[in-house]
């Protein structure tokens, strides 16, 4: 077998990155999103791409903030993992899948290629989830009316409520933080993460029961593809009672209202309330989600 070659791309060699077969529709996902050609690379063997990722972040990120496109060619598994070894950027990794894919031999084939290829390259599965989209012809989900939502301009607020809201969690992502350094590094990473994403910080809005109560909080957002549900969350003592759902509604109303013609969302796969929530609301499963670490990270 020749030797591999990996390097970065510049703009005019962008149309090398689309070599590669896309069986798992990588592409379409990923119609919204604004790669960096100085952060995608690929691997390649007698001139012949036989791996690529492309790496990413927002606008005015220095540095990515994860993989979220990564290929390889059949049986180059270990072209895939060198290609991840050797870039500059250890970073989590985000596999996009489509729904169902698990029931298709072929995409679960070259699904499965490329996990072995991530994890000869060092990385651990951190969580599954599913990712949903709402757009109009699902028709907006029912407002309860049991809730008063109200803004609130003092981060504190919120940096209180994230700490109550996680001391119980089901949120991979949350427990990692929570297990390397404790519930105030995961709240901080929620209202980092709020504050990354361009929207503007008048949108987050604490929910109330009538007689003044704090029920939880949700986070009306957009990302630099579009909008979406940013944050869902009801405090550990107001649990039991459905308000996750009041909360999702709420959130999707205020999007729609501002000009939202889809919202997009996610979940973790083992979050079942959440998920049937969600099912509820009229957001159906368009893909699933794998998400990686570097196995040294943490």
């Amino acid at each position: 077998m020749t030797d591999l070659v990996i390097r970065a791309l510049d703009e005019r060699e962008a149309p090398l990155f689309d070599a590669l077969p896309d069986p798992l529709g990588a592409r379409e996902s990923h119609r919204l999103t604004r790669h960096r050609p100085d952060w995608k690379r690929v691997a390649l063997r007698d001139g012949k791409v036989v791996a690529r990722g492309a790496w990413w972040g927002g606008p005015d990120d220095t540095a990515p903030v994860n993989v979220n496109w990564f290929d390889v060619a059949e049986g180059e598994e270990e072209a895939g993992a060198e290609l991840l070894r050797t870039a500059p950027w250890q970073v989590e990794l985000e596999m996009n899948l489509p729904a169902g894919w698990r029931e298709d031999p072929e995409l679960r084939a070259a699904a499965e290629a490329r996990f072995t290829a991530v994890q000869k390259a060092g990385y651990e599965l951190l969580v599954e989830r599913f990712l949903y989209r709402w757009t109009p012809e699902r028709g907006l989900p029912e407002r309860p009316g049991r809730l008063e939502f109200r803004p609130e301009p003092d981060d504190a607020d919120f940096f209180d409520l994230l700490r109550r809201i996680h001391s119980a969690t089901l949120d991979a992502h949350a427990l990692k933080a929570i297990d390397e350094d404790g519930l105030d590094r995961a709240a901080q990473e929620e209202l980092d993460f709020f504050h990354w994403c361009p929207s503007p910080r008048e949108w987050w809005q604490i929910a109330h029961t009538p007689q003044g109560d704090v029920v939880g909080m949700h986070i009306p957002a957009h990302n630099p593809s579009g909008p979406c549900i940013g944050f869902i969350g009801v405090v550990p003592e107001q649990r039991g009672q459905g308000y996750a759902y009041d909360l999702l509604a709420e959130c999707t109303h205020y999007l729609v209202e501002r000009g939202a013609e889809f919202v997009s969302a996610a979940t973790d796969r083992g979050n079942f309330p959440m998920a049937a929530n969600f099912a509820k609301a009229g957001y159906p499963v368009v893909r699933e989600r794998l998400n990686y670490r570097p196995r040294h990270a943490g």
